[in-house]
């Protein structure tokens, strides 16, 4: 039988069968695009090594990524004295590990300040449970000086450069300090002095000077102890007690406190 081609190009069905090869070709054409594209934008089969950038600075991390056509990105930051500051502890993927061209390598870095720790309250309580609490934060007991107390083996003081810390004064981690230790009381006498318009700080530096010890705190209103001053004390100052006393006070943020206390002491004196 023959085909009469004329007439069946100029039929419908020539007219579908055209447009489906239209459409296969654009189809194929498409197809080829797209996987071109993805192989320039993936770098298929463009991989690199990712050498070990640990203990590096990030700066000099980066300049040597770059040669390679990778990049550090900082997920994190952690704090240890055991690798210099600043330098990148951890990265992922590891050293030897095989990356496409325009990847990231994600970096834990060691924070760049040393961290700084608020010292506890550390006084009235055993030396050994206050080495403890310290070594626990990071800080270092590089001696413990014993003076007489009414309690034996309570910590006194902490010091640093001979200078008294108060609770909650911050220190590098990694500082030293020194702890000042009850051995008990004395069996000497030594002379109480007067501690009026001090503050709680000068206050203890001056007991522990005179082998005494800061007893019960007393404030007449709520107040920092940077403002307030002591007006009274027992024992008064002039009296001759054994060392290792307790000395209790009385502390205001009332400046006419002090001169109406010494007048009333000078009444009672006379």
């Amino acid at each position: 039988m023959k085909i009469d081609w004329k007439k069946l190009l100029k039929s419908n069905t020539a007219f579908v069968i055209l447009n489906l090869l239209i459409a296969l070709l654009v189809g194929l054409l498409l197809v080829g695009c797209i996987f071109l594209w993805l192989n320039r934008h993936t770098h298929h089969g463009q991989e690199v090594e990712v050498p070990g950038i640990c203990g590096m600075y990030l700066e000099e991390a980066r300049m040597n990524l770059h040669t390679l056509g990778i990049d550090a990105e900082v997920i994190d930051s952690t704090y240890s004295r055991k690798v210099p500051l600043g330098t990148i502890v951890e990265q992922n993927p590891p050293a030897g590990a095989h990356v496409k061209k325009g990847r990231d390598i994600y970096v834990i870095i060691n924070a760049k300040v040393q961290r700084s720790v608020p010292l506890p309250e550390l006084r009235d309580i055993s030396y050994r449970q206050a080495e403890a609490t310290l070594k626990a934060i990071g800080i270092n007991v590089t001696d413990i000086r014993y003076e007489p107390s009414e309690y034996r083996d309570l910590v006194l003081d902490v010091r640093q450069g001979g200078a008294s810390l108060e609770a909650g004064t911050r220190l590098e981690e990694g500082s030293n300090v020194e702890l000042v230790v009850g051995k008990g009381k004395g069996t000497q006498q030594t002379y109480v002095p007067d501690l009026k318009g001090k503050t709680l700080s000068q206050a203890r530096r001056i007991l522990l000077g005179s082998r005494l010890i800061v007893g019960a705190v007393n404030y007449d209103e709520p107040s920092s102890t940077d403002s307030s001053y002591i007006y009274m004390q027992t024992p008064r100052g002039g009296q001759w007690v054994l060392e290792g006393s307790h000395i209790n006070l009385s502390l205001s943020t009332n400046p006419e406190k002090r001169m109406e206390t010494d007048e009333t002491e000078e009444d009672n004196f006379f």
